[in-house]
């Protein structure tokens, strides 16, 4: 029994690993072209959604062109 419950925790490792290591990816090249963690002066959740979408079209545009 230990023996399957260590498998199972083993494909479930797994999987996680390989759906969050592209996310984390994208995530750091995104940080790395748009600087988006500089939000510090955005003071309202609009401003905040503005600048975050924003800040991902502009890497996109750059990625495209």
């Amino acid at each position: 029994m230990k023996n399957i419950n260590k498998t199972a925790d083993d494909l479930f490792s797994t999987t996680i690993s390989m759906v969050r290591q592209p996310i984390e990816s994208f995530f750091n090249w995104l940080i790395e072209k748009t600087n988006i963690q500089k939000a510090s002066k955005v003071k309202s959740s609009k401003g905040l959604l503005i600048h975050i979408f924003g800040k991902i079209a502009t890497a996109l545009i750059n990625l495209i062109f």
